[in-house]
């Protein structure tokens, strides 16, 4: 990673910036390859990081993708099949990585910023954090997962709505939906999303991992189903040296040393 790199990695957390504050906050087509080389050394183990947390490095999370790019591009049909790949990697490794994700979602979350946050095990708003699809206005339909996730997490029945009218969604509706976990200070999201996330970091790893894959189990997944997932997880984890350390700490009555 350069100097002014999108991505960096400090307190077991893998930061990524998906938008700069040039061209209105929109997407940063760098940050995507940064983030593609970075995901890619952490499932190989060439990193450690624990925590993934993506935020914006402007006055928004991220306000779509750079329009004005898509108008200049010489073949637009394959410029947006290849911006969408690189947003589709970059999603698809996060989810493979296993790791928890944690979203500063200040200011706008639209298009593919609205997809990005959906991404988020604990997503952190601001009164002022606005969520829009804003696909329909430009004529496009979405990507970044947006009609896979969104119907999971509000209901079909409002993901429709949502997605074709364009809905603006305010912050206390975002929290009402689920679509944010908690509301902070505007100027204390950044922060706040950081400090979960390397308190997350500090804990233990295999843990949070496995804990995190049983919340993100399909939903067609029977109780039964994901009973026998639960027994097969705590019991692989109690031979651990996670869940040994956790369980002498408990009894000895000291705070655990994870390894």
């Amino acid at each position: 990673m350069t100097e002014n790199s999108s991505v960096s990695g400090a307190d077991g957390v893998l930061s990524i910036a998906v938008s700069s504050p040039a061209n209105g906050t929109s997407l940063d087509d760098n940050a995507l390859d940064e983030a593609i080389i970075a995901l890619t050394a952490l499932l190989a183990g060439q990193r450690d990081e624990r925590v993934i947390l993506l935020h914006g490095s402007g006055k928004n999370f991220c306000a779509g993708g750079n329009v004005a790019s898509f108008a200049t591009a010489v073949d637009r049909t394959e410029f947006l099949a290849e911006l969408a790949d690189r947003l589709h990697r970059t999603i698809a490794l996060i989810v493979e990585s296993g790791r928890p994700v944690v979203v500063a979602a200040k200011g706008w979350a639209a298009g593919a910023g609205m997809s990005l946050t959906m991404l988020g095990d604990i997503v952190v708003g601001g009164p002022s954090t606005k969520m829009r699809p804003a696909y329909r206005g430009i004529g496009l339909s979405p990507d970044g997962g947006m009609t896979w996730t969104l119907p999971r997490i509000v209901g079909l029945v409002r993901a429709r709505k949502i997605i074709l009218t364009d809905q603006i969604i305010d912050a206390p509706e975002a929290l009402e939906l689920g679509l944010l976990t908690e509301i902070v200070d505007d100027d204390r999201v950044d922060a706040s999303a950081r400090e979960i996330a390397v308190a997350l970091a500090s804990g233990p790893a295999a843990a949070l991992q496995a804990t995190a894959a049983l919340l993100r189990a399909d939903p067609a997944t029977t109780l039964v189903e994901q009973l026998a997932a639960e027994a097969a997880s705590i019991s692989s984890l109690g031979g651990r040296a996670e869940g040994i350390e956790g369980v002498d700490a408990f009894l000895g009555k000291r705070k655990p040393v994870w390894p």
